[in-house]
């Protein structure tokens, strides 16, 4: 009951204190504590208790909610699970008000109207839903409002008056402030800036709606101090590190004495509001705010692609996207940008070679094979496309330090390559697995003078890579660039990076038809991670129906195994990285591990362009497994003499498939992405488990000069 809420900071304000509000993670450090805890944070005198649903890539929140996630969910926390928690803990007396916080995938993946009526029934007040932009919170509350829960907004330093505006208009029971920017955590010091942040709140939203300030607060002074300018203080991470540090048995005590020592030992915890539903109603505020608030934001390019794509962030990320879409879009309108990129078509490599495969062709026995040489760029691969462009954009930006994510590498070399080119502080983020499995690459951005971060959390692959180099950006937004490598992520990111890869189908059009008379070829084939380079291929395709084109994710050990990474073959619509696509996930909602021998394509997640595509049936998507992209490596090799990464060579297997079942007059162009150098000790090291299945022994004779 979303009154409830507002009661609490009214008694609060009317008692001549501030509210406090403790966050704890739903079934950590086991789920027979949540309870415990509960009860006595209660006890202690705590007005409102968030209950973090669990998810497994956080990416607002900073290494001590990351792992109290990923134990909760070790624990076989589920969302059902949630609920369940929270109607034992109303049974058991837990009367303060509830609210559930936690991201969007799991509560699509539930539904979100089955879920909004769920927590009703058993006793949830509201919600905060970490990465739910304005536009979709909007419908979800009106769900809220129909089963008379509250739903609260988070608004951040960086938010605009315009955005504050309309999530003021959202908030019926109070507005969650982060006092900064970057992921949650305990500090020893709060943010500067507090007071004149909740005034600029207060006087846009209205000064009836209270605030709750957190992130960083962690001590009664905190408290005080943060209790001067605001309604209510949230602290978080702080009492989760304790109750984690302590035995068990003992946490719901450890719970307890925290509380007091925030509020006092000589405070005096007054007798707890409780409303019954016909209470509610009656009292309920709620019908004055249910105008429905209207999201006025123009893009020069749609942020959906159909049903996907948008813009799934923390809401301090918002504005920092904004300047990047506007930096983008001013750039290629721009002459003179587009003149110094492509100035740099030489130092890239461009046009890169076009040609037909002829022994590839023989071996097929059906359509002939062409190829689109991306391995001859510069660095390698087509990345640097893409890398150089969103530099250029940067230094438009006035930004002076660059990040990038990386799996194979391939991403992390352009991007130090781009940055050593201009001048720029260059840090890559990449899984400590691929450190290892591509340690080459590793040490050519090292020459290059990038700094390599091993991502140690989770799978530690292209994943974690990912979640973390937004962890770091949302922190450090003023000064850093994220040249995101893929074409995933929130918008302008998809669109940014299709633009600046399409120059690879571009020419291949034009390549091809300047030695076809002028015809086009039947099919395009690409390999599918992120989205990329297929989508760099494809897009020039799209509306020529006459084209297929297919895309060949990773099969890893096989569709009827968990370890693979074909997303839009096995995967189903979900948010993840900020965007709405398709993504490899559980019955809950959680991101699935993921699996490939090559490491580019090992994520769980697809570019939402290559998801409406799929949708609506304009390309089409198959999976080689991991030895079938071994004999793509091979024939590639051995019959053209051309090594190509272990991406590309799902490519070259799934062309090679499909160029056997046309006839001989038609042709297909098969997107050599990138070289396969980085990828000789990956192939030395699975060669041993996989060559047998196709056939294939490298194993070094005996030495024949002795």
């Amino acid at each position: 009951m979303s009154e409830l809420i507002r009661q609490t900071f009214a008694n609060a304000k009317a008692q001549g204190r501030k509210a406090l509000v403790n966050f704890i993670t739903a079934g950590y450090p086991t789920i027979e504590d949540t309870l415990p805890i509960l009860k006595n944070m209660q006890s202690a005198g705590v007005d409102i208790i968030e209950l973090g649903i669990p998810f497994s890539d956080p990416i607002a929140d900073g290494p001590t909610i990351q792992q109290a996630n990923n134990v909760a969910l070790d624990n076989g926390i589920t969302v059902p699970k949630c609920l369940d928690l929270v109607k034992q803990a109303r049974a058991e007396g837990v009367v303060v008000p509830i609210i559930l916080m936690g991201y969007y995938n799991p509560i699509l993946k539930y539904d979100e109207v089955k879920f909004v009526e769920d927590a009703a029934k058993v006793g949830a007040n509201g919600f905060i839903i970490v990465d739910l932009p304005p536009e979709e919170a909007i419908r979800f509350r009106s769900l809220c409002i129909k089963n008379e829960l509250s739903y609260v907004p988070l608004v951040a330093p960086a938010t605009t008056n315009e955005r504050l505006k309309v999530l003021g208009e959202i908030a019926d029971s109070f507005i969650y402030v982060v006092s900064k920017m970057g992921t949650t955590g305990a500090s020893k010091t709060v943010s500067f800036g507090i007071e004149d942040l909740c005034a600029r709140v207060s006087s846009i939203v209205g000064k009836d709606i209270p605030l709750a300030v957190g992130f960083g607060v962690s001590t009664r002074d905190h408290f005080l101090a943060v209790g001067k300018v605001a309604d209510g203080v949230v602290i978080g991470s702080k009492i989760v590190t304790l109750i984690g540090e302590s035995q068990p048995g003992q946490r719901g005590k450890v719970a307890y004495d925290y509380v007091r020592s925030i509020l006092g030992e000589d405070y005096q915890v007054p007798e707890q509001v409780v409303l019954t539903k016909s209470d509610s109603s009656s009292t309920s505020t709620s019908t004055s705010r249910e105008a429905k608030p209207i999201i006025e934001e123009t893009h020069k390019y749609n942020p959906r692609f159909g049903d996907f794509g948008g813009q799934y962030v923390p809401e301090a990320l918002h504005s920092c996207l904004a300047e990047l879409e506007k930096g983008f879009e001013d750039a290629v309108a721009d002459p003179k940008f587009w003149d110094e990129f492509k100035s740099l078509y030489s130092y890239i490599g461009r046009p890169s070679s076009f040609h037909k495969a002829e022994r590839l062709t023989e071996y097929a026995g059906g359509a002939q094979i062409w190829l689109k040489r991306e391995d001859l760029n510069h660095t390698g691969s087509h990345k640097i496309n893409n890398a150089l462009a969103q530099v250029l954009i940067a230094k438009r930006l006035g930004k002076k330090k660059i990040i990038a994510e990386t799996g194979a590498g391939q991403h992390g070399v352009a991007t130090a390559t781009a940055c050593a080119k201009f001048g720029l502080e260059c840090t890559v983020f990449m899984g400590a697995e691929d450190v290892r499995r591509q340690a080459l690459n590793v040490f050519r951005m090292r020459i290059l003078g990038a700094k390599v971060v091993a991502v140690k959390n989770g799978t530690q692959t292209l994943r974690d890579a990912t979640s973390e180099a937004f962890r770091f950006w949302v922190s450090n937004l003023e000064t850093t660039h994220y040249v995101v490598g893929s074409a995933i992520g929130p918008h302008p990111y998809p669109t940014l990076v299709r633009t600046f890869q399409s120059v690879i189908g571009q020419e291949t059009k034009e390549q091809f038809k300047a030695l076809n008379n002028g015809k086009l070829p039947n099919a395009v084939v690409a390999c599918v991670g992120g989205g990329s380079n297929s989508t760099g291929m494809f897009s020039p395709f799209e509306k020529d129906l006459e084209v297929k084109m297919l895309g060949v994710e990773a099969g890893g050990d096989g569709l009827d195994t968990d370890r693979h990474s074909a997303t839009l073959t096995a995967g189903i619509p979900g948010v993840f990285h900020g965007v709405k696509t398709y993504v490899l996930q559980d019955s809950d909602g959680q991101v699935h591990d993921t699996h490939s021998v090559s490491a580019g394509l090992d994520y769980p997640g697809v570019g939402p362009e290559l998801a409406f595509w799929k949708s609506t049936g304009r390309a089409d998507f198959i999976a080689a497994t991991d030895a079938q992209a071994l004999q793509g490596f091979k024939l590639l090799s051995q019959l053209e003499g051309i090594i190509p990464a272990l991406e590309s060579s799902h490519a070259i297997y799934g062309g090679v498939e499909l160029a056997k079942t046309l006839p001989k007059d038609q042709h297909i162009v098969i997107n050599v992405s990138g070289r396969g150098d980085k990828d000789v000790q990956s192939v030395a090291e699975v060669l041993p488990k996989l060559g047998p299945e196709i056939n294939w022994d490298l194993r070094f004779e005996a030495d024949p000069s002795k």
